[in-house]
């Protein structure tokens, strides 16, 4: 039997039993983990409501075994907040929807309990505290931490070089399957030929050029958004149930 400690991100929670629930976390040092948390449902519960999607908080599991993620599930002993972010979301449908998407997305990304994806936990913290605080338009937000959620996954997309031979950008065409911008040698079929303005977008959020994306018009955010999604769908071979409900 064992006691371990971790913060993390609640990316959603299950009702069980008559009083439980299983919460499920994105935590620091150990991933994702799904923990039993008894008896947070009851009105007298003293954490329940931290432990709610969007909260940070500081958790305590109880494990039966010598390792947090075995043959059961853990306990949820405790819990203190770190930030409660979901007040300065949920109250907003844009950044509700845009936040939503963005845990299904760190859900998806990390489906190897007990793994750690410490990157992938950094960028959901981050962009959880920008979209509460409200800094910059939601979709924004969320467009940027599914590029960068990308990037640090492996499928970082190319918005100036080609992606396949490597020629200087920027280049006229862009392949999702391709990876990115690819030049007039490279091109395949189902290429699209999008906006200069909107692959400068992507490349700003991407990088972090809050000046330049903030500065866009909605028309290139709107046909960088598609872009975005398209090829978040290819990479993780199907869709998000929550980008649907996202405001554009």
């Amino acid at each position: 039997m064992s006691l371990f400690r971790d913060d993390g991100i609640v990316l959603r929670t299950q009702k069980l039993g008559e009083a439980d629930r299983i919460i499920t976390l994105l935590t620091r040092g150990h991933g994702r983990v799904r923990a039993v948390a008894r008896g947070v449902r009851r009105t007298k519960s003293k954490f329940g409501a931290r432990l709610e999607p969007f909260s940070h908080v500081d958790v305590q599991f109880f494990s039966k075994g010598s390792e947090l993620i075995g043959r059961g599930l853990p306990l949820c002993t405790q819990s203190e907040t770190i930030a409660p972010y979901g007040g300065g979301i949920v109250t907003d449908y844009a950044r509700y929807t845009a936040g939503t998407a963005m845990l299904e997305t760190a859900e998806r990304f990390t489906d190897q309990e007990g793994e750690p994806a410490v990157q992938q936990y950094l960028l959901l913290v981050g962009a959880l505290r920008t979209l509460a605080r409200g800094e910059h338009t939601p979709h924004l937000v969320l467009d940027a931490f599914l590029l960068r959620s990308l990037a640090v996954n492996g499928y970082a997309p190319s918005f100036g070089d080609c992606a396949k031979c490597g020629m200087p950008g920027p280049n006229r065409f862009f392949s999702v399957a391709s990876g990115g911008s690819v030049c007039a040698d490279c091109r395949v079929p189902g290429s699209v030929v999008p906006s200069p303005q909107a692959l400068e977008l992507l490349g700003a959020l991407l990088t972090g050029d809050w000046e330049t994306a903030d500065a866009s018009e909605a028309r290139y955010v709107r046909e960088g958004s598609g872009l975005v999604s398209a090829y978040l769908h290819w990479h993780l071979e199907r869709g998000l149930r929550s980008l649907r409900y996202v405001e554009k």
